[in-house]
């Protein structure tokens, strides 16, 4: 394996992609230095991430910290119906963290050092043999390589791909925590050991119990939702994406900026519509708040010494719950690559991208055939093993 104990890196991103990527080259060699456009922590506003083998591997292989450690798990699938009845339910382990709790223990263990907040990186150029970034700040720095995980919102996939906008799905989802046991003991009991879902005309919610953000306690779960709801493009959206403020959100309203009249229909429908413990979560929400669901696939994520990956490269819905797991999958890919390349970089990256490109194709392709059965065609069939998480396909 090469090492590059003579090279330097800079990664535009410090979420879980980035961060994962970073400690990656760091171990390839690289000095390696991340920018984070946030003035500080990355706060990920309570929400859970269904664990996938991809996500988990720094922790399995090269950390000191114990996956065990920053995670939880049920052993069940189920889906119920208006009543409360269980529709169907099968015996099925997944795991889960908070978004907070695994970003917390990536940046520990990449150190804040080279951890750069309040940065946002605005173009970049290259040449032959280095790579310059450039921030609004006015501020410019170069690296052998330089890695974009920048998220849905990349300013660097439009260097790329001209042509890669973000499609709107045509629904949004709507997502919240409420603390376990601040819930019913009914709910409770019907609810945390699975993954639950509630499939109605032309929506589903699916929910589960995460870690609470500083505590692994059965206490301290929290239970974790998204509810996709339609909503056609045009003044409908635009109006509800206004916040308290008056500010347009783009891809989300962050947590207690959604316009009361929003939070309440929202919680009247719960009632109306869902299984009473699903709609006891919903309604127990202090701040829900809501994503625009679109879809984005650059077909370049390689361009000399520069690579483009995560959802910079193709963000998609997260009805395979592998967003998380296909940007980590970009960065062992991408360290293996540059492992085997002899030090040639560009060579590396244009070796990686083929496969990249190709997992996230049937990643984007599979998730819109089932946002489209749950919300459209309403052929979403509870147990259907097409509708599993994964990332290389359905339960995979």
């Amino acid at each position: 394996m090469t090492h590059y104990t003579a090279a330097s890196a800079i990664v535009i991103g410090g979420s879980i992609g980035g961060l994962t990527t970073a400690l990656l080259l760091r171990d390839l060699g690289f000095t390696v230095d991340v920018y984070e456009r946030t003035a500080g922590p990355l706060d990920g506003r309570g929400s859970g991430i269904v664990l996938q083998p991809d996500t988990v591997r720094w922790f399995t292989e090269r950390s000191t910290q114990h996956i065990d450690d920053l995670s939880t798990s049920t052993n069940y699938v189920q889906y119920l119906d208006r009543s409360g009845d269980v529709r169907y339910r099968e015996q099925c382990t997944w795991t889960y963290t908070s978004w907070g709790t695994f970003y917390r223990a990536l940046l520990a263990d990449f150190g804040t050092e080279h951890y750069h907040y309040g940065e946002f990186a605005c173009g970049f150029s290259q040449d032959d043999r280095r790579a310059t970034v450039r921030f609004v700040s006015g501020r410019t720095e170069s690296a052998d390589l330089v890695v974009f995980a920048d998220g849905v919102t990349s300013m660097a996939r439009e260097r790329f791909d001209a042509d890669a906008d973000l499609r709107y799905a045509g629904y949004i989802g709507w997502r919240g925590t409420v603390g376990l046991r601040e819930l019913d003991a009914g709910t409770q009991a019907v609810l945390r050991d699975a993954i639950t879902y509630d499939v109605i005309p032309n929506s589903h919610i699916t929910m589960y119990p995460i870690p609470g953000e500083h505590s692994l306690r059965m206490e301290d779960r929290l239970m974790n939702y998204v509810w996709y709801r339609n909503v056609p493009a045009g003044p409908e959206l635009t109006e509800m994406l206004l916040d308290k403020r008056g500010f347009p959100g783009t891809v989300s309203v962050h947590p207690g900026q959604v316009q009361d009249r929003y939070v309440a229909e929202l919680k009247a429908a719960a009632v109306e519509l869902l299984a009473p413990a699903v709609a006891e979560v919903v309604t127990a929400t202090e701040t829900p708040y809501l994503q625009v669901l679109s879809d984005v696939r650059s077909t370049r994520m390689a361009q000399g010494r520069v690579a483009l990956i995560g959802d910079a490269a193709c963000a998609s819905r997260p009805h395979a719950a592998a967003g998380t797991a296909k940007a980590a999958a970009d960065g062992w890919a991408l360290a293996a690559a540059l492992g085997d390349a002899g030090g040639d970089i560009a060579s590396a990256l244009a070796k990686w991208e083929p496969a990249q490109l190709q997992l996230s194709d049937s990643l984007l392709r599979r998730v819109v055939a089932m946002g489209e059965r749950s919300q459209f065609t309403n052929t979403w069939t509870p147990g259907d093993p097409d509708l599993r998480f994964g990332l290389y396909g359905p339960g995979r």
